[in-house]
């Protein structure tokens, strides 16, 4: 049975007045890759820095392999590699030397920081690029060079603060490729991301947070089955959708909504019938969601 590579409970986190995490609580199996969704705001950045120990709780407690983050922060530091939003190389380096000077800063010898930086390089395809300036490099290179220097060390637990945002649909996808790879190498993934389509591909679980609360959690798939089985579109004669209904699947639901919306057609709209996604399900499930389903 795995076991739990993170565990939080109660946690609970104020700026102020303002109450960013209210009484969290979820767990993180060892080898999984799980995903935390959640509007701007909900509380995503907060949780990833109070469980790197960057931030320290205000209540409750968060375990990161199986070591308190307030009581034995050096252990989780030891644990964990962590990447944040932006790109922490020096752009005045090479890919080469940046990978060699964090290998150093780790505590490798000279022999072994070349050694692992032309492992790296290899692994995330950069090594064509190895010898280029940092400043030079396009968006999604940055991003292979910063999670590259993020696993400098092998440690058991990998926090992702939305590594592919900016990033176009050919870059993002190769990183996703990464990190599943890097699931079947055992690292633990634990990821923030505004594309819910990464979510939907890489996630083994996904949270959503909204308003520092875990209101759903679940495989993409039950999250999405949380909406309904089949979503009733109907699109004007732009293509743009006038409203979207979530029905049962069934054909007797589908045609009471049908027989509901058909007074309110404008003329020449049509009708589209999809699966749910994430999207949906992120919507349905946030403050957001709620005025989208209900209009």
């Amino acid at each position: 049975m795995n076991q739990h590579a993170i565990e939080v409970k109660g946690l609970r986190k104020m700026f102020g007045q303002q109450v960013v995490l209210d009484d969290m609580e979820f767990s993180v199996e060892e080898g999984t890759i799980f995903a935390l969704l959640g509007p701007n705001g909900a509380g995503k950045t907060t949780l990833i820095h109070i469980l790197s120990t960057l931030l320290e709780p205000d209540g409750g407690f968060a375990k990161v392999n199986g070591y308190d983050v307030s009581d034995e922060r050096n252990m989780v530091k030891r644990s964990i590699s962590l990447t944040g939003q932006y790109a922490a190389v020096d752009e005045n380096l090479t890919g080469a030397e940046n990978l060699r000077m964090m290998c150093r800063l780790s505590g490798l010898t000279v022999k072994e920081s070349r050694n692992r930086s032309d492992e790296l390089l290899e692994k995330f395809d950069l090594t064509k690029a190895a010898q280029k300036l940092v400043r030079t490099y396009s968006g999604g290179m940055r991003r292979r060079l910063d999670l590259a220097i993020s696993l400098v060390v092998n440690r058991p637990i990998l926090f992702l603060d939305e590594p592919t945002t900016g990033l176009d649909t050919r870059s993002r996808q190769a990183l996703w490729s990464i990190k599943a790879e890097l699931k079947t190498e055992g690292i633990t993934i634990f990821l923030t991301t505004q594309y819910l389509e990464e979510a939907d591909q890489l996630a083994d679980i996904a949270a959503v947070i909204n308003r520092g609360r875990v209101v759903a959690m679940g495989t993409p798939k039950e999250l999405k089955s949380r909406v309904g089985n089949e979503i009733i579109e109907l699109r004007d004669e732009n293509d743009e959708i006038i409203r979207s209904v979530p029905t049962k699947g069934t054909i007797e639901d589908v045609l009471q909504v049908m027989n509901r919306l058909k007074m309110a057609v404008p003329q020449g709209a049509r009708v589209h019938i999809r699966r749910p996604s994430m999207d949906d399900a992120f919507l349905a499930l946030t403050e957001e969601g709620k005025e989208v389903m209900s209009s």
